[in-house]
């Protein structure tokens, strides 16, 4: 094999910094988190009101920056509820669960090259907290412990409500985190290794964007389903679940949720651009000609820059798509994105085996091609035949399917997808019936008689 393809992560740089340096990253990473969050609640009340001509947040501070800091303040001065019926140690653990996990994500997260480029107090160090061989493996680990805390909220509030939401929630985590699982590991083929300084490194020449685009769509559409963000906000439906698991919940408790979901979106939109976006580096036009863009504290911007671009996507979809149904939700999740990410990560690890291998690029791109077709054209001639059985056993039976009874179970059933209500019998009406207003069937002379009073 060609040496040049494995995983040979360096993390010696790491694990050095006096005790007082690693204090003020930490810090700084709960400092980025906190101060992007208000940030993005104004951004995104102005954004959609935009979107929909209207005003938005105006009054707390200079063009309403303030109006976050202001709501928290309020939650926080607001009555705290616990409801009689909840099991209370479940109940209060419950925010914090859910909102501890969402800042720990942050701290593999590179900000800058992974090489001394910054002083801090005269001290030379990484833009990093740490780095570890397998630090995406413990970005799924913890971002898989925050949804317990959902779950235990729906679950300790003794409601039918919240538990309906906290079912909902665990379920909707199980269904994307799979294709999420083989989005990552397309990623780990590709560039050799787990680490995430590593991985950045990795898209020195092209961004994995380009090269994994397929990759990319899988984690973008898994990452909006697991911040259970709008059109997938099934746990907080408030259509039919009044608030989904929160509820039960009031003044800084249910704060610690709203910041939960903001800090999650935070945290996978980092994710995303360190995995596909090249993480800290600069785009191709200023990378090109300015040699010092990735150096220094500039690769910070350029890091922030493209987290607010995801954020600013998270914004557009709440804005613009409507809530899907359930049932859209799951069959998304297990018949669409599980499998095209299971089928696309053969095709990365079948196309890493023959670059080890040292194979001509033109008979990889040969291979590939030859295995989507041959995979397309196995599907099309499975659906034919599918068609056809199904057309073959209905012509044999020659009955049409029974009607669907709402009453079939002693109380009314709304029809799933695909079924349909059977007409309902009326009597027609012996003669026509007249519309009758006030002043006559002429509703035109109303107001003209309204007008010249």
């Amino acid at each position: 094999m060609n040496p040049m393809y494995l995983a040979a992560e360096d993390l010696s740089m790491f694990g050095h910094d006096p005790w007082w340096l690693v204090a003020i990253k930490a810090v700084f990473c709960f400092a980025f988190l906190m101060i992007t969050v208000l940030f993005s609640i104004v951004w995104e009340r102005k954004v959609v009101a935009w979107m929909q001509l209207r005003i938005g947040p105006n009054r707390h501070g200079p063009w309403g920056l303030l109006q976050s800091l202001a709501d928290g303040v309020k939650l926080m001065l607001k009555e705290d509820v616990i409801v009689k019926r909840a099991d209370k140690v479940v109940y209060i653990l419950a925010p914090v669960v859910a909102a501890i996990p969402a800042f720990m994500a942050i701290a593999v997260i590179p900000f800058g090259p992974a090489g001394n480029e910054v002083s801090i107090f005269g001290q030379r160090t990484s833009m990093q907290l740490t780095d570890l061989p397998i630090a995406m493996l413990y970005i799924l680990a913890v971002a898989s412990v925050g949804i317990y805390g959902i779950v235990l909220a729906g679950w300790s509030s003794g409601s039918t409500y919240p538990l309906l939401g906290g079912l909902r929630a665990c379920a909707q985590m199980i269904s994307y985190e799979i294709a999420m699982g083989a989005a990552f590991a397309s990623v780990f083929l590709y560039s050799g290794s787990m680490s995430t300084s590593a991985i950045v490194e990795a898209q020195e020449d092209r961004w994995f964007i380009i090269l994994l685009p397929v990759s990319f769509i899988i984690y973008v559409v898994t990452m909006v389903g697991e911040t259970n963000r709008a059109p997938f906000d099934m746990p907080e439906s408030e259509g039919d679940l009044v608030g989904g698991f929160n509820t039960e919940y009031s003044s800084i408790k249910f704060a610690l949720f709203m910041l939960a979901e903001y800090v999650n979106m935070v945290t996978v939109s980092a994710v995303s651009v360190t995995l596909f976006l090249g993480g800290w580096r600069a785009p191709y036009p200023i990378s090109a000609f300015w040699e010092g863009a990735n150096h220094g504290w500039w690769p910070m911007l350029w890091f922030v820059v493209k987290v607010q671009l995801l954020l600013f996507f998270f914004i557009w979809l709440r804005g613009t798509l409507p809530r899907v149904r359930y049932d859209q939700l799951m069959k998304l999740g297990w018949k669409v994105l599980i499998p095209v990410s299971v089928v696309w990560l053969m095709l990365v690890a079948t196309v890493r085996a023959m670059r080890n291998e040292n194979m001509e690029f033109q008979n990889i791109v040969l291979y590939v091609a030859g295995a989507i077709v041959a995979i397309l054209l196995l599907s099309f001639v499975a659906d034919i035949f599918r068609d056809k059985k199904e057309k073959e056993k209905a012509a044999k039976d020659g009955e049409e399917p029974p009607a669907f009874d709402p009453m079939a179970g002693g109380f009314p059933v709304p029809p799933l997808p695909g079924q349909e209500l059977p007409p309902v019998p009326r009597r027609r009406p012996r003669h026509e019936r007249e519309l009758i207003v006030s002043g006559g069937p002429d509703t035109m002379s109303d107001g003209k008689e309204a007008d010249d009073a």
